[in-house]
């Protein structure tokens, strides 16, 4: 291994452009492997190196970091509290959107609103879809989920740890979903800024997931940013299979 004269600073900040070079080398296979072979086929090629590539990675940390697994875990992560759990659960989700959020606003900046929503779309048409078949895994839903199905799923979304949702309407081929309170438009409203028109992301996010879950569902926009929308909520959408 090439010694480096580095300070602890800087010994650091090189670690953890590491971690950055290989979510980007990860993302980058991923990509490669949809182009070849298709999602379906790229998430199961996706799971099977997620499964390897986590436990290689825990096993290498618990030896230079001294902590114990137990059944692939960090112990001390298990026996934390449920409050600090579900807090640590939050804060990666939130982790997460504040991360959408910057590589948004690192366009917008840079090269305009136009080009930013240009990207912003792009990367939700690749992004909700897979979120839809990591789901399904998790869950073990079957390929045809039904309405029931996406309701379980959409709380297993990272939005759906972020923000508040809820439902109406139910029925077994139909429900409508509201986002009730969501930390993007929250935030806007906090600065006296408008909402922000997502209406265009929207479409392509919730069609795709809910068509990941269950090819039959078709998805209908109640309202969205730049749509008006009533103060309980900032969008709503309806979900429905064809009798």
């Amino acid at each position: 291994m090439e010694k480096l004269d580095l300070s602890k600073e800087d010994k650091l900040r090189l670690t953890f452009d590491f971690f950055q070079r290989t979510y980007v080398h990860y993302a980058m296979w991923y990509a490669e492997v949809v182009e070849t072979f298709g999602k379906e086929r790229a998430a199961s090629i996706m799971e099977e190196a997620w499964q390897k590539s986590f436990s290689i990675q825990m096993k290498r940390f618990s030896k230079v970091l001294g902590f114990s697994l137990e059944d692939g875990l960090p112990k001390a992560l298990l026996e934390m509290d449920d409050t600090r759990l579900d807090a640590l659960r939050e804060a990666v989700a939130v982790n997460w959107l504040a991360n959408d959020g910057v590589w948004f606003q690192s366009v917008e900046f840079s090269e305009g609103m136009t080009l930013a929503k240009k990207c912003n779309d792009a990367a939700w048409s690749h992004f909700s879809p897979y979120e839809a078949l990591r789901i399904k895994k998790i869950l073990h839903l079957p390929e045809k989920a039904g309405i029931a199905g996406l309701k379980k799923a959409m709380a297993y979304r990272l939005y759906g740890t972020v923000n508040i949702q809820s439902f109406a309407n139910e029925t077994e081929n139909s429900i409508d979903f509201y986002m009730n309170e969501c930390r993007v438009q929250a935030a806007r409203k906090r600065k006296g800024l408008q909402d922000y028109p997502c209406k265009t992301g929207g479409i392509i996010e919730y069609t795709t997931f809910a068509q990941t879950i269950d090819s039959r569902i078709k998805t209908e926009v109640i309202a969205c940013p730049p749509d008006k929308h009533p103060e309980e909520w900032y969008c709503g959408w309806r979900f429905y299979i064809e009798s």
